[in-house]
């Protein structure tokens, strides 16, 4: 059995959704690699989305630790009219207009709640795993973030015992481009950048998704910051081929909130509509995922009404179906100061099903450079009318086209190789 390394993770199975992919997918391919994981993870987490095929993903024989967690979840959907199964993140996208109550929230959040709405676990888990350390020997330990309790935690935990550390970054801290619309005041914005200064004084290493992030984390403080990007499973696809239809298909697969906002793609296909039958009668928009309210009613307004498939939370497996049946995939990247280092977990994804990428999003970005580097799409700046027309054209006209080079260096296997690699690193300087 090679070195242990104990993972602190909110997001596990059955969780769904992108949070959970990334630590899941380094715990599956870690012991190719010489690493045997210990996964700590909350014992009954309020996870918004439940995705029981994850559970298959887990290693056989693995270590897995619970502690319980109290969540303000409840309280939340009690204090806003929510059922239970609403969605609890207003910050990124809304089903429907914002009330009082979901902005009163929300500043709560964002200036009492420190790091995040999960705070609660800090120290108990402090407390339990320092128990559990005392008694096992770890080699390293590894937290991923979002929620950043999880990296509190693992900060608190390598200060006590002067473990090796590896604070790896989903998204950034306070550089993330929904921290300012929690409306945070001056005390508690203090109180965040304190504790990330902590993070990056501690951590043996920090890794982070994209290049960009990783120089404007070096920005505020952080050293020799290195890039894992999230990868896609191979594995995923095995069982999957790609459907063919006479329709156009464009499809988005995952959230599509507030700062998306795809005015302009909506009026091309609008415009298409009315200038090509052909086109107007073969289209349809496929969204699976969560889609804000203000993009259903631009739908309405420019008539694709009878184009637009609503898909709903499906399961991943679906999700990736549909990417390989598409004819054109969608990529809007967040409109925000630091949308440039962005890398969507589906990108990796898309680049997998080899069907044309259209993203959205700023110029000399890293989604630009890498559908560039591979051949797999084009980076658009959101309002480039004319820019977006012509791909969008050329993709119709040239149906069931398979393109992009190989990639097979952002499988999550190989990914989970240099996460390994960074493992062997920080243990041998100790």
């Amino acid at each position: 059995m090679g070195k242990k390394v104990l993972i602190i993770t909110y997001y596990w199975p059955p969780a769904g959704g992108v949070g959970v992919l990334r630590n899941l997918k380094f715990v599956k391919y870690l012991r190719d690699f010489g690493w045997e994981p210990i996964v700590f993870a909350p014992e009954n987490a309020d996870y918004s989305r439940i995705e029981i095929d994850n559970l298959n993903e887990i290693p056989l024989g693995l270590e897995l630790i619970k502690y319980p967690i109290w969540e303000p979840f409840s309280l939340f959907r009690k204090f806003t009219g929510r059922k239970n199964d609403d969605n609890t993140n207003p910050v990124y996208v809304k089903e429907n207009s914002a009330g009082i109550l979901d902005k009163i929230s929300i500043w709560i959040r964002g200036n009492f709640f420190i790091p995040d709405a999960r705070f609660f676990w800090i120290k108990p888990s402090v407390k339990y795993l320092s128990k559990y350390i005392e008694e096992h020997k770890i080699d390293a330990i590894l937290t991923g973030g979002p929620p950043h309790t999880n990296t509190v935690i693992g900060q608190k935990l390598s200060e006590k015992y002067n473990i090796p550390w590896l604070a790896d970054f989903q998204d950034p801290w306070t550089q993330v481009d929904y921290y300012k619309n929690f409306n945070i005041s001056r005390l508690a914005d203090r109180r965040h950048k304190s504790l990330e200064q902590k993070v990056f004084s501690t951590a043996s290493l920090i890794t982070i998704v994209s290049p960009t992030w990783a120089k404007e984390l070096e920005d505020i403080g952080a050293k020799d910051v290195k890039v894992i990007y999230y990868g896609y499973d191979e594995s995923d696809f095995i069982n999957l081929t790609p459907k063919h239809s006479d329709f156009f298909i464009i499809s988005h697969a995952g959230v599509l909130g507030i700062d998306r906002q795809p005015w302009t793609l909506l009026r091309v296909l609008s415009d298409l509509c009315k200038d090509n039958i052909d086109f107007k009668n073969k289209l349809k928009i496929k969204f699976n995922g969560i889609v804000d309210h203000s993009i259903i009613q631009k739908i309405q307004e420019y008539g694709l009404e009878s184009n637009y498939i609503f898909l709903g939370l499906t399961k991943r497996i679906d999700a990736l179906q549909l990417m390989l049946d598409s004819d054109l995939l969608l990529l809007p990247v967040n409109k925000a100061e630091n949308s440039k280092g962005r890398l969507p977990g589906k990108l990796y994804e898309y680049l997998r099903a080899r069907k044309p990428i259209l993203s959205l999003g700023t110029k000399n970005s890293d989604v630009e450079s890498i559908l560039n580097s591979t051949g797999a799409g084009i980076n658009c700046e959101y309002d480039d009318y004319n820019k977006i027309t012509e791909y969008i054209i050329e993709t119709f006209n040239n149906k069931n086209r398979i393109i992009g080079s190989d990639v097979s260096k952002y499988t999550n296997q190989n990914q989970t190789k240099i996460l390994a690699s960074y493992l062997e690193s920080i243990t041998r300087k100790e």
